[in-house]
């Protein structure tokens, strides 16, 4: 059986798929995972993700269809590359959702069993606190090895799934000697994700599969780790502490206190301050800001939150303070007497400022108004909108919007933000000029996600009511 149709069974069956490859082929192997033959049979790779769940029921595609899709290109290349016989476990690929006893038995056993740890990198893989556990347990056996003359090796093989240029490393993964040179300069400047989904880097993915498989086989061979004991998966800790915070980030909150409310609208989701809005109840009960502060924080950054009218002159400022992230509340536009500022941010459109729309529509009053309040947000936020920014604007017959999706799209809205800030201060040193910078020589995923496939990452619009719902005309890991 080939690794296309190894992979099928695998997906269609996921309770057999996660032994069929280890536990049916473990009574062949020796104590050092040596069949009869004395061919290791264990994995040649353990693909370790961030999990994006899903949205919701109605149409909602898999989010991680795009992750499942390099897996089966990586078992397919390792197949021709290797004499591995048929129905041999060439990869692990978990695609269940990190729940139940069961499951943290299976990851333990996958992660003591495995001979190569292939991390995919991004923002969100270094946030997930199940990636950290991966790794660490995986870092249990003995992967870090040295040959004589004073060579280091390891067993990990790291994957860019996004480009991480600027975004902090946990101290695990910066100390690693690897490097992504052969692989070819865009994988290095834009990460598999993109080459996957802009057609003109289709045979830049191509060449960078074939040549993450011959490194992944040649690891395999070259460091040759000994089976682990099985350990307590949820016990563990995260290899990745959080890196020293570098970079700050200013989270501005446009809502209404709940005296402000108009008529129509409930209290549930409002309090004292402008700072309390949560839209997402009853998903958590702590305001939506501190929500996203926590994300900043665990992305490296160090975030300050305010409300949008104590920093609308500082937001303004011909000389931006650094990068910052605008949650605006649709409700709040329907008292047009303070809609001037926000409507003189929107005409200077800074691309150092990155605004969401956090919108609910499993919220009754959000869906009875959708129409209303859709139409202010068009006329107030016109240009924020038309440009390539995050939102979280749902359109009807969508997918839900969710506090986790929120998540998901500030991560990407911080680093947009922080992106264009950093480069208008590498190619601005002077005055700010004209919003909006100048933009990379090749197709790139900042630029607008191309085809209308589902996207893993959060980042981007699917057809099928997938995650990270984007402004009309972009999105980008």
């Amino acid at each position: 059986m080939g690794c296309t149709a190894l992979f099928h069974r695998e997906l269609a069956v996921p309770r057999l798929r996660s032994f069929c490859g280890y536990q049916l082929s473990r009574g062949r192997r020796g104590l050092n995972g040596q069949g009869d033959s004395g061919r290791d049979q264990r994995p040649y790779f353990f693909l370790s993700y961030a999990h994006i769940p899903r949205a919701g029921n109605r149409g909602s595609g898999d989010p991680n269809i795009w992750v499942a899709q390099l897996y089966n290109d990586l078992c397919e290349a390792i197949f021709q590359l290797t004499d591995a016989p048929s129905g041999h476990p060439v990869g692990f690929m978990d695609r269940s959702m990190h729940q139940g006893q069961k499951w943290a038995e299976r990851l333990s056993a996958e992660l003591a069993n495995c001979r190569v740890f292939v991390p995919l990198y991004s923002p969100r893989y270094f946030a997930s606190q199940a990636c950290g556990k991966e790794w660490h347990l995986f870092s249990q056996r003995p992967v870090y090895q040295r040959r004589p003359g004073g060579e280091r090796h390891t067993g990990i093989v790291p994957v860019l799934w996004v480009a991480m240029n600027h975004y902090p490393l946990p101290r695990v993964a910066s100390e690693l000697q690897f490097s992504h040179d052969s692989f070819g300069g865009d994988y290095a400047a834009e990460g598999l994700y993109a080459l996957m989904k802009i057609a003109s880097y289709r045979g830049q993915y191509e060449n960078a599969v074939y040549r993450l498989a011959e490194r992944i086989v040649h690891v395999a061979k070259q460091t040759v780790i000994p089976l682990g004991q099985q350990a307590d998966f949820e016990s563990q800790p995260s290899a990745f502490e959080p890196p020293p915070p570098t970079d700050r980030v200013r989270i501005s909150v446009y809502s209404l206190r709940r005296r402000e409310l108009p008529a129509g609208r409930g209290p549930d989701c409002y309090g004292a301050r402008r700072l309390d809005w949560q839209p997402y109840q009853p998903q958590s009960a702590r305001p939506l800001a501190e929500d996203a502060a926590e994300v900043a924080r665990r992305m490296g950054f160090v975030p300050t939150v305010g409300e949008f009218e104590d920093e609308a002159d500082v937001l303004l400022a011909e000389e931006p303070a650094g990068p910052s992230v605008l949650l605006v509340d649709r409700w709040a536009l329907t008292d047009r007497q303070r809609s001037g500022k926000i409507r003189q941010l929107d005409r200077r459109n800074l691309p150092w400022v990155s605004v969401l729309e956090p919108w609910n529509p499993e919220d009754p009053e959000c869906r009875r108004d959708e129409e209303m309040l859709n139409g202010l947000s068009e006329e107030v936020l016109r240009l924020s909108r038309g440009a390539h920014r995050p939102s979280l604007r749902s359109p009807v017959g969508g997918t839900p919007g969710s506090l986790e999706e929120f998540r998901g799209e500030l991560e990407r809205a911080v680093m947009q933000a922080t992106n264009a800030f950093d480069q208008r201060s590498e190619t601005r040193p002077g005055p700010a000029g004209p919003a909006g910078a100048t933009g990379p020589r090749r197709p790139s995923l900042r630029q607008g996600l191309r085809g209308a496939e589902p996207t893993t990452d959060g980042y981007g619009r699917d057809d099928d009511g997938g995650l990270g719902r984007v402004a009309r005309g972009g999105g980008e890991p």
